[in-house]
């Protein structure tokens, strides 16, 4: 089953980011975040977006 969130420590390791570029890209908006419903202390990410993200990183690496 494909689950439609991650957290942001798993979207960290998908993206292959630190703590810091994980804070600038929500900070940016480049990502959003929600609270888990189950606990409010975790945030959570669409996958969708994070997997949009890697790809377009991965598109301008390539062309570089």
């Amino acid at each position: 089953m494909t689950r439609d969130l991650m957290t942001v420590g798993e979207a960290r390791e998908y993206l292959g980011v630190g703590k810091i570029k994980m804070a600038a890209l929500i900070k940016d908006g480049v990502l959003t975040t929600q609270p888990d419903p189950l606990d409010k202390r975790i945030r959570l990410i669409k996958r969708a977006e994070v997997e949009a993200l890697a790809a377009r990183s991965s598109k301008q690496s390539d062309a570089a």
